[in-house]
């Protein structure tokens, strides 16, 4: 059996499709993947075949967070519809050897590309979203679109998805109806729906992000893919957790920050005014120490699913991955969001008392200390243990047994 994920985002959409794709291929499937060049070395040291899908999105994203990369001469549709015919071409190419299945996360207009090569071979296609408000719902209201905002007089939930439908039929579905006249497949009605199918799978855990089901889509909840842990830490990092008490962690991942210095100021002045060693982690928010005492350490890449476990708290994002895998080691969070899911984690991580939600995507030593101090409550990390026991560590093996089943 052979199957072809497909992730086109940050860091955050790469990990979970690995350990997904770890689990396949303990059953024996042969996998391949298509995600963004950036992300070459981590699915290559994944053991993970790559066909690379255009260039680099690392300055996209920044572009998208701080509103400093200079503007394309191209719109918004233009640009989904140059992501949906390179998608489809890399997908195309990488299924050349054969494909059985195609699994696809991430971009809207990307997935779309990769609906249409498996529609093309006629194999199954499941799209997976990593958190519950990526899929229509009137439990829930949808982001808006860049440029199409919702009215401010409707406020239904169901109402503002049948909008979304409708911008995005505007600004993706005539770019994917114009690229598969090309490849001779016919025009589709419904855009969201197409890539969504109806029968989205969502990867996330019930506890953390559990979905609220209606009768519009049929979900299937797996719960979150991990990858497995367990890789040794760098031998400066082991040496400056033993040198002192559990430091508090700061990191952003693959998601740059407005102003670097300035977060990288307000979070060890932060963390140090609540008595606490600083561990900051540079990432593509390119944090940088402050100044040389030795209550700070900097690194690079870490296993975090073994260093979560050995911090007072992890400062973060708010990344699907992230969340999850903080709630997995028991250890508070401070939820600072930027975009796309993380104000949705963030609100989660406050309503389970497992953490604090920042107030905006730019934290200030005063409102990053308040958030410290309710994170490292000692009430606050009793309650992150007892989430800590109802988190699934299970769901790659789940999905990749829904996968088997399918195929």
């Amino acid at each position: 059996m052979r199957v072809l994920l497909v992730a086109y985002g940050s860091r955050g959409d790469i990990e979970p499709m690995l350990g997904l794709a770890g689990q396949l291929r303990e059953s024996g499937a042969e996998v391949r993947m298509c995600a963004p060049p950036d992300f070459a070395g981590l699915v290559e040291a994944a053991g993970v075949a790559l066909t690379p899908i255009g260039r680099p999105v690392r300055e996209m994203v920044k572009g998208a967070v701080t509103g400093t990369a200079p503007r394309p001469p191209e719109g918004l549709a233009e640009r989904a519809a140059a992501v949906t015919a390179t998608t489809y071409e890399a997908v195309t190419a990488a299924a050349a050897a054969g494909c059985d299945a195609v699994v696809a996360t991430g971009l809207f207009p990307a997935a779309a590309g990769a609906r249409s090569v498996a529609e093309k071979l006629g194999v199954p296609y499941v799209f997976v979203a990593y958190f519950p408000s990526y899929l229509p719902s009137p439990h829930h209201p949808p982001s808006a679109l860049p440029g199409r905002p919702f009215p401010p007089e409707v406020s239904d939930n169901q109402a503002l998805w049948d909008l979304d439908a409708g911008n995005q039929n505007v600004l993706f579905g005539t770019g994917l109806n114009a690229h598969r006249a090309t490849v001779g497949l016919p025009p589709v009605d419904d855009f969201r729906d197409y890539v969504l199918t109806g029968r989205p799978w969502l990867a996330a855990d019930p506890a953390l992000g559990p979905w609220q089901e209606h009768p519009g889509l049929d979900v299937v909840q797996t719960g979150a893919w991990f990858r497995p842990g367990g890789l040794p830490l760098p031998a400066g990092l082991e040496a400056f957790l033993d040198a002192g008490p559990p430091p508090v962690y700061v990191g952003f991942g693959s998601m740059p920050v407005r102003d670097p210095q300035d977060v990288a100021r307000a979070a060890v002045g932060a963390v140090r005014a609540q008595g606490r060693r600083v561990l900051l982690s540079g990432g593509w928010a390119e944090l940088a120490l402050t100044d040389d005492q030795d209550d700070c350490f900097r690194i690079g890449e870490a296993d975090h699913h073994a260093l979560f476990p050995r911090v007072a708290a992890v400062v973060h994002h708010g990344g699907a991955g992230t969340t999850a895998t903080a709630a997995r080691a028991g250890t508070p969070q401070v939820v600072i969001p930027q975009m796309a899911d993380q104000p949705y984690w963030a609100g989660r991580v406050a309503a389970l008392g497992i953490g604090a939600a920042h107030d905006g995507p730019e934290p200030t030593l005063a409102s990053l200390s308040a958030a410290l101090g309710t994170a490292l409550d000692p009430r606050t990390r009793a309650r992150a243990k007892t989430v800590a026991g109802l988190v699934r560590t299970a769901g790659s093996a789940v999905a990749a047994r829904l996968l088997l089943d399918t195929v």
